[in-house]
């Protein structure tokens, strides 16, 4: 309904404010093509939002262009466009997990016991009030968008979308450091791995002192205790209320077990990036 065009390559139903474009009664396409086709599509999009909602009288005497070759359709092109796309940002991939040191997802056999013991349940837990580890939380300043100079500063609002990043900009305001965790007016918290700015719906958690790894183990634990739905336009997040919150850690002689946080995102992280490693090795033909 907002004009989104997506291919696929599976069997699938679909509500009605879809609409599907088959060409199977005309040409037999293979996936390249049907994503360069699909690629095609996304000019729609622009037009239509919820206010105005996409059918198929509004887009039915809509073009696009097409590349050809002696007057027809060239699937060809089409094919060998997508494959040294693909060729190519599978490169990128490579080179970015080689030079992140994410090639490597075998297990330690540390990582591998914190897993087993995670997944059986064989972590002692407690409780664990926010200001008192991490001291007391601040917020940022209201910039308003008319008075945004652009930069390489990314500047942090509420939302969801791009993590809350609503600009880059340049303006001298409050920076905040990386390995901090951000919570939004709704409470919704992210674990921020860069220095940034932030406006004044955003509260700022100094985690800086723990590992990375850490920090997003307790980045999601303040989540699952700030982000219940309490926090809305009505009733804002603020740091006071982060001050106040109690977070649930996994511990150590009554102590937050920092190392053993670290261990087991390492283990998730490993589990993860796994079939990304395999897919770009088999795509290089490694």
């Amino acid at each position: 309904m907002f004009g989104f065009a997506f291919y696929r390559n599976f069997k699938y139903k679909m509500v009605t404010h879809a609409r599907v474009f088959t060409l199977k009664t005309k040409f037999k396409i293979t996936e390249n093509q049907g994503l360069f086709l699909t690629s095609l599509f996304h000019f729609i999009n622009k037009k239509f939002g919820y206010e105005n909602m996409c059918s198929w009288a509004k887009i039915k005497n809509d073009k696009i262009q097409l590349p050809t070759k002696n007057n027809k359709i060239d699937f060809d092109f089409m094919e060998s466009f997508i494959e040294e796309l693909e060729a190519q940002r599978i490169k990128k991939l490579d080179a970015y997990l080689k030079a992140s040191n994410l090639k490597d997802y075998n297990l330690t056999d540390k990582e591998q016991k914190v897993l087993d013991d995670f997944k059986k349940g064989n972590f002692k837990w407690d409780n664990f009030n926010l200001q008192q580890l991490f001291g007391k939380s601040t917020r940022g300043k209201r910039l308003k968008s008319d008075d945004r100079i652009k930069g390489n500063l990314a500047f942090v609002t509420a939302g969801e979308t791009d993590e809350g990043i609503s600009a880059f900009v340049g303006n001298d305001i409050t920076i905040f450091p990386k390995n901090t965790t951000t919570i939004d007016m709704f409470g919704s918290a992210k674990y921020r791995n860069y220095n940034y700015g932030a406006d004044d719906h955003i509260a700022v958690i100094y985690t800086q002192n723990l590992s990375k790894f850490a920090s997003i183990f307790t980045t999601t634990a303040i989540n699952k205790s700030s982000y219940t739905g309490e926090f809305h336009y009505g009733k804002n997040f603020y740091p006071k209320d982060a001050d106040n919150l109690n977070i649930t850690l996994p511990t150590k002689n009554n102590q937050p077990n920092y190392k053993l946080m670290e261990t087991l995102i390492s283990a998730i992280q490993k589990q993860v990036i796994k079939d990304v490693v395999l897919y770009s090795d088999n795509k290089l033909g490694k």
